[in-house]
């Protein structure tokens, strides 16, 4: 599965959470937190495997059960002591969505459960590069070229289906919570102008 494609899921997953439990939406705060988690264990595995050749493949530590799960621990008491229990949230659905998703899709297409991906150290696989740009390219330009082709046919894949539709659902979802990020980032900047034009006008 893509980062992007990832980032996806850990937001709608954490969106549809808060409002449930919370009756709220998720603050920038959250959003920024539960897509960086979601991210992390690419962030972490692919550079130490295809730029520094620490692991053998790009699912390794990061990934790995026996990693996540105390990490996500770890970060809930801290969350916790500090009085930001919803941040912990954020950081577990985030990172702990993603090794599930590298596993799920396969199984659901070809009936393969590659747990080895989620069991470092024993297990992990994934291709080894000889640098970041290289595996970037590898991995993406296929990618891109196989949904370009699907849409071209007019044919399709149930994958490219599904992944159309959450990130539509997804978009939709982010503008009912108020576009966070990006409404904080605007009104920040607008004050910022504010401030400039009203200390110019002082002069």
């Amino acid at each position: 599965m893509m980062p992007w494609e990832h980032a996806i899921i850990g937001y709608v997953a954490y969106s549809l959470f808060v409002h449930t439990v919370y009756q709220d939406s998720p603050t920038s705060h959250e959003t920024i937190i539960v897509v960086f988690a979601s991210l992390l264990p690419d962030l972490i595995d692919k550079p130490l495997a295809w730029q520094f050749g620490v692991f053998e493949g790009g699912y390794a530590l990061g990934h790995s059960i026996f990693f996540a799960v105390p990490l996500s621990a770890a970060v809930a008491i801290l969350a916790y002591n500090r009085g930001q229990s919803r941040f912990s949230w954020a950081f577990g659905i985030g990172y702990l969505l993603h090794p599930l998703f590298d596993v799920l899709p396969t199984y659901i297409g070809s009936g393969e459960l590659q747990l080895e991906r989620i069991l470092w150290p024993i297990g992990g696989n994934g291709s080894q590069q000889d640098s970041i740009s290289e595996g970037v390219v590898i991995n993406f330009v296929p990618y891109v070229r196989s949904i370009g082709g699907q849409l071209l046919t007019g044919e399709p894949s149930r994958y490219l289906l599904f992944v159309l539709g959450l990130g539509s659902f997804a978009f939709l979802l982010w503008l009912y919570d108020g576009m966070p990020v990006v409404k904080e980032g605007y009104h920040g900047v607008r004050e910022r102008v504010s401030r400039l034009d009203t200390n110019n006008d002082q002069r």
